[in-house]
């Protein structure tokens, strides 16, 4: 009898990191990121380009990761990149689950969806359309404005989610000073939207 040797899932990971949700529906809670390498969206305006580039970070076994995870009290993990569903993230999320992990991933949505998500952030983008079969499983819809008319883009996806979906609309960064009045403008004329800013980044925090 031959026993068959499991085969460890590695994963390229950039960075993974210990500190609090800065945006979106669970700002403020304590959570480990897990960013992983690897996308083709392409946004010109993102702000961890570094991490495109799969090759360019070293891989490590679900396992090694999950262990890292674990050694911190919070048991929120937040699964980003890149773009994290250019990866099967099956195995990574079953050995979370394991150690009492509740799952988040923050994607776009341009690849089919893997793993096991108690919580799915879909932020879609212009430079790659996210799947259509993402947009109902959507627990939050985060829109990054870029300019003005990315108002009726954030629209066209807000009637394609599930009526339980949380709808935010959060500035790019770079152009927050002047994007934001008009985010405030246009809630309060559509209150179902709400406003998501990058708390992490006004203290100073990863």
């Amino acid at each position: 009898m031959f026993l068959v040797e499991k085969k460890t899932t590695m994963l390229p990971v950039m960075e993974s990191f210990y500190t609090i949700q800065g945006e979106g529906y669970h700002q403020g809670k304590a959570a480990y990121f897990i960013r992983l390498a690897g996308c083709k969206v392409g946004c010109f305006w993102c702000d961890v380009k570094e991490s495109w580039d799969e090759d360019a970070h070293p891989k490590q076994a679900v396992e090694q990761i999950v262990e890292q995870a674990a050694a911190f009290e919070g048991r929120m993990a937040v699964i980003t990149g890149g773009e994290p569903l250019f990866h099967n993230l099956d195995d990574l999320t079953a050995e979370l689950k394991a150690e009492g992990f509740n799952t988040n991933i923050e994607t776009s949505g341009s690849s089919p969806l893997s793993g096991t998500w108690d919580w799915i952030c879909l932020s879609p983008k212009k430079f790659k359309a996210p799947l259509p079969e993402i947009l109902p499983l959507a627990n939050e819809l985060k829109v990054i404005v870029y300019n003005k008319n990315d108002f009726a883009w954030a629209e066209s996806f807000a009637s394609e989610v599930s009526p339980s979906c949380k709808l935010y609309l959060q500035p790019e960064w770079k152009r927050s000073p002047i994007i934001t009045p008009l985010i405030i403008d246009y809630i309060k004329a559509n209150p179902k939207w709400e406003l998501s800013l990058q708390i992490h980044k006004y203290i100073n925090v990863p």
